[in-house]
């Protein structure tokens, strides 16, 4: 059996290769290992579980409640609520883990599991390991260690959950919104309640798109992987600025009043400035990948700001913030840390501070973006190939290096296997656009005859 977790849980196509079974059985194994890694201290264990609004959703929540309550675990159940607020009422709870169902930007068919420790942070890799082992040991045949009467897990509804996630993003915000008008992609999905709850309650004039979830629409022409309505929305309407979601609104990306996008990286130069004027930004650092902008990094240098990349994941961002200190970090993609308010990436309270800081300044959304100015970058999803092989295959590295030869020093090259989709990323970035397509179009093609 190859790694059931990727770089984001476990995710599949609900109900063929994520199965009631597989999540229940998961569930209980991610009891066990948790609790015998000491995370209980000798109380019963309590875990959160939240959803993103998926039809699949309804029947894996009911198998991963099944599976922690058979194993001793109370569960609190809070409903339909995004990735980050599952996590940030898992630490404030005080409850020894949490579990969110959500493919978070793909299909409505995918969904997934993820699992955060105490405090809300992610699991280390050798805990999805040690899960791992434990699920594959008892699905082969080793049986469970029930409790039975007074030792099952008990299971109810925690319906404050809205409200205690909604004032702990107005409580972040440094400035009201007034006088803002802000336009809102909830991509149909799990934050389709609480961002406009939000926004509207720190003083935006707000419309919404994408907001009317009906379990089979999520992620469906709206969103942050489809900007086109959210931008035709934003002029139709003379907004401020659009804010976009994705299916389980860990993720933000914005649109300028122009209907320009804006993108992670840019949010992130703007977030830069505006916590290094509040001294909120340690070493004057921002960590991100390596999938960011070279433009991000030398706009950082103008303003004398450092950059440390990371490798591909919102995970190894976190984990480089949390290992030495620093405040702010996050994707191209729109996955933005702010760890001093959230331990994952948060696309509410993102999208609430960027608004923050058009408010607070008066300048346009536009202005403070052009701050940074991206280079061409083409990215291409090569799907139906062996992705294990990108390291391994001497033809493919012939390909990169001699891409690399001609792209030199102004551009770059990188390939990777996605964590969570069966395909491999090629990005190219060059000073001239042309140039990028050509090149990248042509590692494209080494990728299937290497790979395929």
């Amino acid at each position: 059996m190859g790694r059931l977790f990727g770089t984001d849980g476990v995710r599949g196509v609900a109900n063929a290769d994520l199965t009631a079974e597989l999540a229940l059985g998961l569930s209980v194994a991610a009891a066990h290992v948790l609790a015998e890694a000491g995370t209980f201290e000798g109380h019963r264990p309590v875990a959160v579980v939240g959803r993103d609004p998926r039809a699949s959703g309804e029947f894996l929540e009911a198998a991963v409640v099944a599976g922690l309550a058979s194993a001793g675990v109370d569960v609190l159940r809070v409903g339909v609520l995004p990735t980050p607020a599952v996590a940030h009422l898992t630490g404030v709870l005080d409850a020894d883990f949490g579990v969110m169902l959500s493919a978070s930007h793909n299909p409505m068919p995918d969904n997934g599991i993820k699992f955060f420790a105490r405090g809300g942070h992610k699991l280390a890799d050798e805990l999805e390991d040690r899960i791992e082992r434990v699920y594959e040991e008892h699905r082969t045949g080793a049986p469970w260690d029930r409790p039975t009467g007074t030792g099952v897990g008990r299971v109810k509804a925690y319906e404050e959950g809205f409200d205690r996630y909604v004032e702990h993003l107005l409580a972040v915000l440094p400035n009201r919104l007034d006088g803002l008008k802000v336009i809102l992609d909830e991509a149909h999905g799990a934050a389709s309640g609480v961002s406009p709850a939000a926004f509207t309650r720190a003083g935006a004039e707000v419309i919404t798109i994408g907001a009317e979830p009906n379990g089979l629409n999520i992620n469906d022409g709206c969103g942050s992987t489809h900007l086109d309505l959210l931008k035709a929305t934003v002029v139709e309407h003379g907004a401020d600025l659009g804010i976009a979601h994705d299916g389980d609104a860990d993720r933000c990306l914005a649109v300028d009043h122009t209907g320009a996008e804006v993108d992670g990286d840019q949010i992130l130069a703007v977030l830069s400035l505006a916590l290094r004027e509040r001294g909120a930004l340690p070493a004057d650092t921002v960590v991100a990948t390596v999938m960011s902008n070279l433009g991000f990094k030398l706009a950082l240098e103008r303003e004398g700001l450092s950059l440390v990349q990371t490798a591909v994941g919102d995970r190894y961002v976190l984990e480089e913030m949390k290992e030495h200190g620093y405040a702010l970090g996050g994707e191209q993609s729109g996955h933005v840390i702010v760890l001093d308010h959230a331990t994952t990436g948060d696309g509410t309270l993102t999208g609430l501070l960027l608004a923050a800081r058009v408010a607070q300044t008066g300048r346009r959304l536009a202005d403070l973006a052009a701050v940074m100015q991206r280079l061409p970058q083409v990215l291409i999803n090569v799907r139906d190939v062996d992705k294990s092989r990108v390291t391994t295959s001497a033809e493919l590295a012939s390909a990169v290096a001699d891409a690399e030869r001609e792209l030199s020093p102004t551009g770059r090259v990188l390939l990777r296997p996605s964590g969570t989709e069966p395909l491999v990323r090629v990005m190219v970035e060059a000073a001239d656009s042309d140039q990028a397509r050509t090149v990248a179009g042509r590692l494209a093609d080494a990728v299937k005859s290497a790979l395929g």
